[in-house]
């Protein structure tokens, strides 16, 4: 085994932090605060940019700009309902102003403005987004739930789907709090308990094993990209 140093500076960098992160292993220290709120930071800048380029450049200043210049007008604004309607972009400057309003909570006598910008976009997500998550995820659970109990010829398929039934239904029933759970309802309750319990034990393992995949290629960026062992 040989070790071949990089000669990256941003290999050493991103070495040095992550080992910077290791340190809280022993205690924690000014190293490991460096390293996690220039992480923060980082990552808050990033998205802010990222954000801006993506969705307010894109979606608000472009079409602002093209507008009051008269350029770029879409191919839906063609014909008749152009003539009729006009260009809509001209509307952008609404949602530009409540946009504008959200940063006046940086303003302790005008703050309360911010509240109507957030009031409508609560409002208006929420109602977007209703119909959509019911559709993506309720109904879709439904019908992933309606399964056939048997299928000739596939043991396993049969088990798995009784198991899954039973699972279902008591889980449902431990959730049923208008009667008291004594007698079949206790013991329905009850076994839907432990079906929680695996279920969650499961979901807990896929979050450790995904957290020691992220160890595992940290370990192997300081092996093979800075330490270079061959």
């Amino acid at each position: 085994m040989t070790l071949h140093l990089s000669h990256d500076v941003g290999t050493w960098v991103a070495a040095a932090l992550t080992m910077f992160v290791f340190s809280f292993l022993y205690k924690d220290n000014p190293l490991y605060k460096l390293a996690e709120n220039l992480f923060v930071g980082v990552s808050a800048g990033y998205l802010m940019v990222q954000a801006y380029w993506t969705t307010i450049d894109s979606n608000l200043v472009r079409p602002l700009i093209q507008a009051f210049h008269g350029t770029g007008v879409h191919e839906e604004l063609h014909g008749m309902f152009a003539a009729q309607q006009g260009d809509y972009r001209g509307w952008l400057l609404i949602p530009a102003v409540f946009g504008l309003l959200l940063f006046t909570r940086l303003i302790p006598k005008i703050n309360w403005l911010s509240r109507l910008s957030l009031a409508l976009i609560i409002g208006v997500y929420a109602g977007l987004k209703t119909t959509g998550f019911a559709q993506g995820d309720f109904v879709a659970q439904v019908q992933a739930s309606v399964q056939p109990l048997w299928k000739a010829g596939d043991l396993g398929f049969t088990v798995s789907s009784i198991l899954f039934t039973i699972g279902l239904i008591t889980c449902l029933l431990f959730f049923f709090f208008s009667r008291e759970h004594k007698g079949a309802l206790g013991v329905a309750s009850k076994t839907g308990v432990y079906f929680l319990m695996v279920g969650f034990g499961a979901g807990y393992g896929y979050t450790v094993m995904s957290r020691i995949s992220l160890l595992i290629g940290r370990y192997q960026f300081l092996l093979d990209n800075w330490l270079g062992l061959r």
